[in-house]
């Protein structure tokens, strides 16, 4: 069963860093390309970043550019999302999801990410 599990969201002040983790399990890994997706209260799912499974294209919405990275470590089965310069509108249950065919096919229950202004 493919199973992911995100981790390190929490309550950060504006202009402040947070990093997540999600720990991935029950599929190969390496074999594929990884996401992070987040919703903003009242809002609808966005497509947050991705990676591809080697790592070399990555894939950035606008208002994460130059603030947040994207990264992975086959080795560990882990992604990462390295987020720097937080704003109020980066709040929101950021979600490790699992890519197949230009699709998510699997999710993890998300990490909440609170940013006080």
């Amino acid at each position: 069963e493919v199973q992911l599990m995100e981790s390190g969201g929490g309550w950060v002040q504006s202009g402040g860093s947070l990093r997540l983790s999600c720990t991935a399990s029950g599929f190969t890994f390496e074999d594929y390309a990884m996401a992070w997706v987040r919703q903003a209260p009242g809002k609808g799912l966005e497509w947050a970043s991705s990676m591809a499974w080697n790592g070399l294209s990555t894939f950035y919405t606008e208002s994460m550019k130059g603030r947040f990275t994207i990264s992975r470590d086959n080795a560990k089965n882990t992604l990462y999302l390295e987020m720097n310069s937080l704003k109020s509108e980066d709040t929101a249950v950021y979600y490790c999801a699992k890519e197949f065919a230009c699709a998510l096919n699997a999710w993890g229950q998300g990490t909440l990410v609170t940013v006080s202004s």
